[in-house]
C-alpha cells in the first residue's frame, strides 16, 4: 500500500519561489509515472506536471517555463520547484502515483500567492 505525503506548502508573494516534495512509502516509485495536481474549491483537479520513470517531464501551459518536476528514485520523492509565482497559482497541490491497476493520492498541501 503506497502512501503519499506532500510538503513544502505556504504563502509566498507574487513572484516569489516554493518547492514541493511528495514523500513516498510502503513501495517504490520507480516503475511508475508520478504527477502533480492541483485543485481550487469548486474547479477540477488540474494536472500541473508529470514526470515518467526514465523519461521527460511535461508540464501544463501555465505552468510551463516556470515550474520544473523532477524525482529521486533512491530516496522515493518527487519534488515540483514553482518559481515567478501568481495569485492563479493559489491551489491545493497533490501528488499522485498510478500505478495502471490504482491511483494513489496525498493529502495535498496548500499553495497561498498572496501580496
Amino acid at each position: 500500500q503506497v502512501q503519499l505525503v506532500e510538503s513544502g506548502g505556504g504563502v509566498v508573494q507574487p513572484g516569489g519561489s516554493l518547492r514541493l516534495s511528495c514523500a513516498a512509502s510502503g513501495g517504490t516509485i520507480r516503475p511508475y509515472t508520478m504527477r502533480w495536481y492541483r485543485q481550487t474549491p469548486g474547479n477540477r483537479r488540474e494536472l500541473v506536471a508529470g514526470i515518467p520513470s526514465g523519461g521527460i517531464p511535461n508540464y501544463s501551459d501555465s505552468v510551463k517555463g516556470r515550474f520544473t518536476i523532477s524525482r529521486n528514485n533512491a530516496q522515493n520523492t518527487v519534488l515540483l520547484q514553482m518559481n515567478s509565482l501568481k495569485p492563479e497559482d493559489t491551489a491545493v497541490y497533490s501528488c499522485n502515483l498510478d500505478s495502471g491497476l490504482r491511483q494513489y493520492w496525498g493529502q495535498g498541501t496548500q499553495v497561498t500567492i498572496a501580496a
